[in-house]
């Protein structure tokens, strides 16, 4: 300040703190704040950075999109918001997933009809894995979630780097228990191959019956285990 008169840089600086005039939009997007308010859940904030001109699908230092903070945390509202904006569905932070696949960890059906709806790539695979949405979800038990990823179209049969399927996921990293016996239930009746084994050759059924999975087995031996 020069006298009694005010900068330009610290007019933008207050009109960026009271969220008026055109400069706050760009201001706020390069410090990230569209980011934490989807972070956050904060829904009337991450609409008002929106409105203002926020880029939605800016990458933080940290690799984060804002649609992948929100959906991560299940914060629907938010993501609708981001979608409706025109935040990609299919893009990648720096942790290799995107809103689409993470519905496939966290279980969120809501966000992931959404993300199927404005053109999630069904074929897309996170970084770590190379796993596809349906993977996690079976063996999180995510009944609801897998079951719309079948009707979507995903491939059941789809091989991870550590050489298992959804199918094989659902029984070596589950109790067993009464949704994973859904998740197995989907995809015997999505036609998923029962014999595909692991990278040592041990097939579903057999996982099934070295985990004493009765019911299981008893369901894999029925439509045609082997």
């Amino acid at each position: 300040m020069v006298g009694g008169r005010m900068t330009k840089r610290k007019f933008l600086r207050a009109m960026a703190a009271a969220g008026a005039g055109v400069a706050a939009g760009p201001l706020r997007a390069e410090s990230g704040e569209l980011i934490e308010a989807a972070e956050a859940g904060d829904e009337a904030r991450v609409k008002r950075l929106i409105a203002q001109g926020a880029p939605v699908n800016l990458m933080d230092a940290k690799g984060r999109t804002a649609l992948m903070a929100a959906a991560s945390r299940s914060h629907v509202g938010v993501a609708r918001a981001l979608i409706d904006a025109g935040a990609d569905v299919n893009q990648k932070d720096a942790s290799g997933q995107s809103a689409y696949l993470v519905s496939g960890v966290t279980g969120n059906l809501e966000i992931l009809r959404m993300t199927l709806a404005r053109g999630a790539d069904l074929k897309s695979t996170n970084d770590r894995y190379g796993g596809t949405a349906l993977i996690p979800a079976c063996e999180r038990g995510h009944v609801e979630v897998v079951a719309e990823l079948i009707a979507a179209g995903v491939n059941v049969n789809h091989v991870n780097r550590l050489g298992w399927t959804g199918l094989l996921e659902a029984i070596i990293l589950t109790d067993g228990g009464p949704r994973s016996r859904q998740v197995v239930r989907l995809l015997i009746d999505a036609g998923a191959d029962l014999n595909l084994a692991d990278k040592d050759g041990v097939t579903p059924l057999q996982h099934a019956r070295e985990r004493g999975y009765d019911e299981i087995a008893r369901m894999l031996q029925a439509a045609g285990a082997s």
